[in-house]
Order: C-alpha cells, then structure tokens, then sequence
C-alpha cells in the first residue's frame, strides 16, 4: 500500500530527531517539526488508505480527526486523545516561527509520538496487512 509505505518511509526519516539536541538552532528546530509534521500527514493517510481497503467506506473522506476516531473505533489505534493531542501539535506545526510552540512539538514528538506511530506500525503489521 503507498500510504503506507509512505508512513513507514516518513516514520524513518522522523528518528532523526533523537541525533539533535537543545539548544536548536532556528533552521535544525523547523526541520525537525517539518519531520514530524510530515510523519504525522502519512499516519493518518496510511490509517485512511487501510481502513477503505478493509471495507470501512466511512473512512473514504474524511479528515485526519475524522479518521483518527475511525482507527480507534476499529482497534487500530489504542489512545484516541494521544492522537488528538498528536493532531493539535501538527495544526500548531503552521507556528513553528515560535520557538516555544516548535520546542514543544520536538519535545512531544521524541516522549509520544514516535512510540506512537512505531505501535501503530506494528498494529497495521500485524493485524491489517495482508501476509
């Protein structure tokens, strides 16, 4: 599946961001929100592509919130308000001219997302892809 070829492509790039450390300078500290917002984007595309291609049609248009409920109505996300949170911090990713904003995104992304995203990996792995 491209999407989610695409995912485990972005998700790869995004470790990345464990060879960085504070303090950032502006241009290091806008990448690495670049990587995570683009990690983020083919998440939820990945979730969508997969869900359709189950038989869920529901999952057909909708938007990243829409789908992220979707996934966890169907087990393949556990923590619906970790991927909320997940979605707020790609929304912010537009004000990563503030340092503090894109500092926090860094930060969530090395504590929470990237666990994250590698347990939704091995969930699609696992439990929806074909062998």
């Amino acid at each position: 599946m491209k999407k989610y070829n695409n995912f485990c492509n972005s998700l790869q790039n995004l470790l990345e961001i464990y060879d960085f450390e504070e303090p950032y300078n502006n241009v290091v500290l806008t990448g690495l929100v670049g990587l995570y917002e683009i990690c983020f984007e083919q998440s939820w595309k990945a979730m969508e592509e997969t869900l359709y291609a189950s038989g869920i049609t529901i999952a057909a248009t909708g938007s990243p919130k829409a789908i992220i409920k979707e996934a966890y109505r169907n087990g393949m996300v556990d923590n619906e308000q970790l991927w909320l949170d997940a979605l707020a911090d790609r929304n912010n990713a537009a004000h990563a001219y503030n340092r503090v904003i894109a500092e926090d995104i860094v930060e969530n992304a090395k504590e929470k997302y990237i666990a994250m995203f590698q347990k939704l990996k091995s969930c699609m792995e696992e439990n929806w892809m074909d062998p």
